[in-house]
């Protein structure tokens, strides 16, 4: 705990890239929620762009007002 998911338009990330984002989001989360990195999990989840608005934005974005932090200004 915390498990955190990342869903994306598909796009191919060199290790150094998924390594700067697991280390930049894993900080904030240890932070935010006092606990230590290795407790911290990141998924990367990539959703195709036609699909974006019946997986994800219907269902977990507007579906989840509620629960989220920040709304997209799309």
């Amino acid at each position: 705990m915390p498990h955190v998911i990342i869903k994306h338009f598909p796009k191919d990330l060199d290790d150094e890239t998924r390594a700067r984002l697991a280390a930049r989001v894993s900080e904030a989360v240890q932070e935010a929620f006092g606990v230590r990195q290795g407790a911290v999990s990141i998924g990367l989840e990539p959703v195709e762009r036609e699909d974006w608005d019946a997986e994800v934005y219907q269902p977990e974005i507007t579906g989840r007002k509620d629960r989220l932090v920040q709304f997209p200004d799309y």
